[in-house]
């Protein structure tokens, strides 16, 4: 599991502020799964049916392929977010030993709290079907063990490379920035907590054998707060080594479990900057001053490009294979982002959506586990307490357009599935959608 907030390379429409995405690799980084239906943004058809991993639990926020957005533009406030394994389902023997962890995404945003999306437990165990080795290692079964670590991925940043007349070589990178506090710090990560089965593992299990509904909250008896450590980072352009940046935003330690930077300069109007050019010496690229660096390198009035402005979409339409049988019961429908996308949707129910399909399931262990969803629309709301407030610091807000409420008679049990999303233009009709696909068209995939 490697998801988090973030910009990614892949990512088709930009609005400024970062998003939300579940990204995760089962096996290796032989497929990867971001949302309820797409790999890491790279691809605008859905995966194969097969190496569907995520089911959407919540009925009232939409997981989009190209990463959740966020309201305004957020300068400094806290997404909180913890990934528990829950026992939704039974220990399966076929295709493969498969153990009952379904890892499902809470959140604590303004406007939303609660269970968003689950890797279902097959998604792990898969691997095991060819390599026996792996029965029972994968987080199907296992909890995380040993030490951890989070970190922040800077990944896939374009640069300028060019040399002065005396063939001594600049770099220019992107402007990179972080919002800063009053006090020249960013916070990155804040109450860092590890969670057992105490925290709610146990009373949904009990609560799936007939017992009373838990409300949801995390129990402080499931909880280790771990001692954080942190040291200097390792920048590097390519494989070269980069001076100036950790001279220049310290990584700290800060009180109460949190981890960030502390900044000694560059910081103006509330955000933290890193350098943007760089002048290699000695095999190390240098931070330096845009002053420093030659006029005849072009790095001073070089410019990056924008994104595109027409990006192709993420499309599962028409609907087809397990997008299509049994299908959704209602759709499609629409939301327009903040980031400038429209997502159509359709409503299934929970059993019903597509990651389901390509298992061989009996028809009373779906009864069970569509029972079992029920209960938590029932009984767990949006405004509700799950993970503990952060200790310091104000909450984001996810883009309102991303919360959406059922169709009447919907209001249980059944989940909204993004099916399209593309750039918005100025009027968008359902004539203009592709038709959904029939059994009969679908029946081949």
């Amino acid at each position: 599991l490697e998801g988090g907030i973030g910009y990614w390379a892949g990512n088709r429409f930009h609005y400024g502020p970062p998003k939300f995405s579940m990204n995760a690799t089962s096996d290796c980084y032989s497929h990867e799964i971001a949302s309820p239906g797409w790999p890491f943004f790279h691809s605008s058809r859905p995966l194969p049916d097969d190496l569907l991993g995520i089911a959407q639990i919540s009925n009232r926020i939409l997981v989009p392929p190209d990463g959740m957005t966020f309201k305004g533009t957020p300068m400094g406030e806290l997404l909180g977010y913890a990934y528990m394994a829950l026992p939704l389902t039974d220990e399966q023997s076929t295709p493969q030993p498969t153990g009952t962890n379904s890892w499902t995404l809470f959140v604590n945003a303004r406007n939303f709290k609660g269970p968003v999306a689950c890797y279902v437990p097959e998604t792990w165990s898969r691997i095991a079907h060819d390599y026996p080795f792996d029965v029972g290692r994968g987080l199907d079964a296992r909890g995380s063990t040993g030490d951890l670590s989070g970190a922040m991925e800077i990944n896939t940043v374009p640069r300028y490379q060019a040399s002065d007349l005396e063939g001594v070589s600049y770099a220019r990178i992107p402007q990179l920035q972080f919002p800063v506090d009053s006090r020249d710090r960013t916070t990155l990560v804040r109450d860092t907590i590890l969670y057992s089965k105490d925290a709610i593992y146990d009373e949904v299990l009990a609560w799936r054998d007939g017992g009373r509904a838990p409300d949801g909250r995390f129990k402080t008896g499931g909880m280790i707060r771990p001692k954080v450590g942190t040291g200097p980072i390792g920048y590097r352009i390519d494989d070269t080594p980069i001076s100036g940046i950790n001279e220049l935003a310290q990584p700290t330690i800060f009180s109460k479990n949190t981890f960030g930077l502390t900044w000694t300069d560059g910081v103006r109007r509330g955000v933290g900057r890193f350098p943007t050019f760089f002048r290699l010496e000695s095999g190390t690229w240098v931070a330096v001053d845009a002053k420093d660096v030659p006029a005849e390198t072009g790095l001073r009035e070089a410019s990056f490009e924008p994104p595109g402005k027409n990006p192709p979409p993420y499309s599962a339409l028409p609907l087809a294979g397990s997008w299509a049988t049994p299908g959704p019961a209602a759709g499609p429908f629409e939301a327009r982002l903040a980031d400038g996308s429209t997502v159509t949707y359709h409503w299934y129910r929970f059993v019903d959506q597509p990651v389901f399909q390509q298992y061989d399931r009996t028809e009373k262990e779906m009864n069970r586990l569509q029972a079992m969803i029920e209960r938590m629309h029932s009984s767990w709301r949006i405004n509700g307490t799950y993970l503990a407030p952060p200790s310091s610091g104000e909450l984001v807000s996810f883009d309102p357009n991303l919360i959406v409420s059922p169709p009447k008679g919907m209001e249980i049990g059944f989940v909204p599935i993004v099916t399209h999303q593309a750039k918005t233009v100025a009027s968008v009709s359902e004539s203009s959608l592709p038709p959904v696909a029939s059994s009969d068209e679908s029946s081949g995939s």
